[in-house]
């Protein structure tokens, strides 16, 4: 029988590790189910190699308990903006320093003082442009949005990816984190775990850019998996199939992943 592993310790996402950070109880709040009922993807297309792919990892690592998200949606936007290319730990305390400076909220945002936001997020790589991005989508949202994202997640889904792409330092992976997180938007953000694993289990083009591997996999996939999707293949990413020397003879969807031993001879 294989043994369960933990999924995460203390953070669920790299790309928004915010679920996790701060809960002192140790439950990570997330949304409970993907909207099945609306957006892209087609829930009636399923492979069979994929849907066995999803199931093992089902099996192979505890899934957190999935809660209603209580935080704002404008704080999701904001710590995931912060993840942009920085680790899970030094993106929760930058996220900490922050909450402890200011009340996260876009009309409070907006009016601070851009050293102030850079010294909070001075464990944060790139910390001076995330502050001077941080401070234009408080700004935007204040004016354009009467300060709520609400407005926003209530859209239509390429509408409001649309919309949130069009922000300063806003891109497609943090548009995606945000719908499916915040809303429960039928959408799978591609990280750089997703889009490895993908692409050695052949699930979608090789040379996928982040749009054919985003849509490749939701095809594959009923739209109230795409959290799962999402969620289990960075954990896979992270444990087996790691970017440099993955422990193929260890990972537990080898039978079923066409690139399988492809670096039994690396040193």
């Amino acid at each position: 029988m294989r043994q369960k592993g933990v999924l995460f310790q203390g953070f669920v996402l790299e790309a928004n590790s915010f679920f996790g950070v701060l809960n002192s109880d140790g439950i990570y709040s997330m949304v409970d189910s993907v909207d099945s009922t609306s957006g892209e993807g087609n829930g009636n297309m399923k492979d069979k190699r994929a849907v066995t792919v999803l199931q093992i990892l089902r099996e192979t690592f505890v899934m957190p308990k999935w809660t209603k998200a209580k935080r704002d949606p404008f704080e999701i936007l904001i710590v995931t903006i912060i993840s942009q290319n920085t680790a899970d730990r030094n993106t929760s305390r930058a996220f900490e320093n922050l909450s402890k400076r200011f009340e996260i909220k876009p009309e409070v945002l907006a009016n601070a003082k851009t050293s102030h936001i850079e010294e909070a997020l001075k464990t944060a790589g790139l910390y001076r442009n995330k502050s001077k991005t941080i401070k234009q989508v408080s700004r935007l949202i204040l004016e354009k949005f009467h300060g709520s994202v609400q407005p926003i997640l209530s859209l239509p889904l390429h509408e409001a990816r649309k919309t949130f792409t069009q922000m300063p330092g806003v891109g497609p992976k943090t548009a995606d984190v945000v719908l499916l997180f915040a809303a429960g938007q039928p959408t799978i953000p591609v990280d750089t775990h997703v889009n490895r694993v993908a692409k050695r289990l052949g699930f979608v083009p090789t040379n996928g850019d982040y749009e054919t591997v985003r849509t490749s996999l939701q095809l594959l996939y009923e739209q109230s998996d795409y959290l799962s999707v999402h969620v289990l293949l960075i954990a896979h990413g992270r444990k087996y199939c790691k970017a440099n020397r993955p422990l193929c003879g260890q990972c537990p969807v080898n039978m079923h992943c066409p690139s399988r031993g492809l670096w039994d001879d690396i040193a």
